[in-house]
């Protein structure tokens, strides 16, 4: 019998998901956040924008989440990158964070890596 193991998000800003980004890659598990730009309920697609870009997210595996344009919510899912390299995010979770700073949250964002880089770093300089 398989096992089926849910990944955890990746944290990802939506500048980073462009088609050169490591993290742009199908069947991804990111974390990603931005501002409801618009929602089309018969589908169930909303588009989330940050800085300049924007990503559509599926949402129709969500439950009990009201969406208002303009408010800030936080998405974690799975990419799908069709062939025309246009990507959608299938949504498993779905939170409004409106009252998040984002400039403190991308400077925390910033800061986790570069810790997570002098780990990487610590650790193959005492292996060797």
């Amino acid at each position: 019998m398989a096992s089926s193991t849910i990944k955890p998000g990746i944290l990802v800003t939506l500048q980073e998901l462009d088609s050169s980004s490591p993290y742009y890659q199908h069947g991804a598990s990111l974390r990603v956040t931005g501002k409801l730009q618009k929602y089309s309920i018969e589908n169930a697609i909303a588009v989330i924008s940050d800085g300049g870009a924007s990503l559509k997210i599926d949402t129709k595996h969500l439950r009990d989440l009201n969406f208002r344009v303009g408010s800030i919510y936080q998405f974690i899912g799975e990419l799908f990158i069709h062939p025309d390299n246009d990507a959608i995010l299938q949504a498993r979770i779905g939170r409004n964070v409106d009252g998040i700073d984002l400039n403190l949250y991308y400077q925390s964002l910033k800061l986790l890596r570069q810790f997570e880089e002098d780990q990487k770093r610590d650790q193959a300089t005492s292996s060797s």
